[in-house]
C-alpha cells in the first residue's frame, strides 16, 4: 500500500490503482524517455542510420512511377500519381506501424510489466508516438517532392495533414490499447491484427480514387465507406498535397470535412472502448505474461 495526503491526513490507495490515460499523461516524462530509446535502438549500428528514412520513400516514389504509373498507365488517368500514391500510403504506413506495434508492446516489455509498476497504457501509446516519429521522414520527403512539382502550402493544406494524423494517432492508440490487452491472454490477436493491417491498404483510397468505390457499390455502403477512419484520413492526406498541385482536374470527395470529423468521433469511441477492454484485463496482465 501507499499512501497520499489530503488536507494533512494520510490516506491509502491500492498500489497499481491509476488514472488510465490521464495516468500517461502525468508520468509524460516516462514516456518520453520509452520513445527516444525506442527511436534510437530503431537504427543502432546502421551506417546511414537515419538516413534510410528518407532513401525508403525515395525508392517508393521511384517504384510507384515507373512500375504503376508509367507501365500501368496511372499517371495518364490520374493526376500525379505517384504523389497521390505516397501520400496516401503515409497515412495508412503509420496507422500500421502503430496499430501493430501497439498490439504487441504489452508482450514485448513483459519483463518490465513484471518487475515493476507503470501506467500499462503508456506501452500503447509510446508505440503510438515512435510511429510518430518515424514517419515524419516520409512526409517530409512527400512535401519537397509536391514542392518540386509546384505544391504551395496553405493553412488549411496543413491543417488538414494535421487533422488526418490526429485521426490515425486516435484511432491507432485505441485499436492499440484493445487489441494489446486482449492479445495477453489470446494470441491469436496478434495474427488477426495482421489481417487488418494487409487490408487496410485496400479498405482506403490508396490505390484508387474513391469514386472508384462509388460507382459500383450501393449509396449506403459507399457512405459507410466514407466513414472509415482511414478512408478520412487519407482522403485529408490527399487534399492536404495532391489535391493543391491541380485542383482543376481533381475530383475531390464531397462533404470531405464532415466525413473527417465522423472520422475522428468514431476513433475517440474506439478510444474509449479500448481503454474500457484494457482497464477490464489489466489485472491479468502480469500473471498471463
Amino acid at each position: 500500500m501507499s499512501d497520499t495526503r489530503l488536507d494533512g491526513v494520510a490516506r491509502l490507495t491500492r498500489p497499481g490503482a491509476n488514472g488510465g490515460l490521464l495516468e500517461v499523461f502525468r508520468h509524460r516524462y516516462l514516456l518520453s524517455l520509452i520513445v527516444r530509446k525506442e527511436v534510437q535502438i530503431r537504427y543502432r549500428g546502421s551506417v546511414l542510420g537515419w538516413l534510410w528514412s528518407y532513401v525508403k520513400p525515395l525508392v517508393q516514389f521511384a517504384v510507384f512511377y515507373f512500375a504503376i504509373g508509367v507501365f500501368l498507365g496511372q499517371n495518364g488517368r490520374v493526376p500525379y500519381f505517384p504523389i497521390y500514391l505516397l501520400s496516401g500510403i503515409t497515412a495508412i504506413t503509420f496507422f500500421n506501424e502503430a496499430f501493430s506495434n501497439g498490439t504487441r508492446s504489452l508482450i514485448d516489455n513483459a519483463a518490465l510489466i513484471k518487475k515493476i509498476y507503470v501506467p500499462r497504457e503508456m506501452f500503447p501509446v509510446a508505440s503510438m508516438l515512435i510511429a510518430g516519429v518515424n514517419i515524419l521522414p516520409q512526409i517530409l520527403v512527400v512535401v519537397v517532392i509536391a514542392l518540386f512539382f509546384g505544391w504551395t502550402p496553405s493553412f488549411i493544406a496543413v491543417g488538414a495533414i494535421l487533422l488526418a494524423l490526429l485521426i490515425v494517432a486516435v484511432l491507432a492508440s485505441g485499436l492499440g490499447l484493445l487489441f494489446g490487452s486482449v492479445n495477453v491472454t489470446f494470441r491469436d490477436a496478434q495474427s488477426f491484427v495482421e489481417i487488418i493491417v494487409m487490408v487496410a491498404v485496400w479498405a482506403s483510397p490508396v490505390m484508387y480514387e474513391w469514386h472508384a468505390v462509388a460507382s459500383v457499390v450501393p449509396e449506403w455502403l459507399s457512405v459507410l465507406y466514407r466513414c472509415n477512419p482511414l478512408t478520412a484520413a487519407v482522403e485529408l492526406f490527399h487534399y492536404g498535397i495532391w489535391y493543391q498541385l491541380h485542383p482543376a482536374d481533381v475530383q475531390l470527395a464531397p462533404n470531405l470535412w464532415l466525413f473527417s470529423g465522423i472520422g475522428l468521433a468514431i476513433s475517440l469511441v474506439f478510444l474509449a472502448i479500448g481503454q474500457i477492454v484494457f482497464r477490464r484485463l489489466e489485472g491479468r496482465f502480469a500473471q498471463d505474461l
